[in-house]
């Protein structure tokens, strides 16, 4: 093969792959950004917005501390039945 010939393929691949990268490129797929996110005219971030705060009714957190109390009971009868 002549090195023109070679030349002339090499740049048909090089056309070819940058066809494939400009579709790629144009799916709208884009690359995670570093550094610090974006931020708003008043200093907030651009990022989605902050989760509201749950909230646990005084009715539940008695029911939580319930269960707890009997789950400590249960591992207490389960280690002295093992000893």
């Amino acid at each position: 093969m002549a090195l023109n010939e070679i030349l002339a393929q090499i740049d048909v691949e090089i056309a070819r792959l940058q066809q494939a990268r400009a579709l790629l490129g144009a799916t709208g797929v884009q690359k995670a950004r570093r550094g610090r996110p974006k931020l708003n005219t008043d200093g907030s971030l651009l990022s989605k917005p902050a989760k509201k705060k749950r909230n646990l009714s005084p009715e539940g957190r008695a029911r939580i501390a319930e269960a707890v109390k009997r789950r400590w009971a249960r591992q207490k009868a389960a280690k002295k039945g093992k000893a």
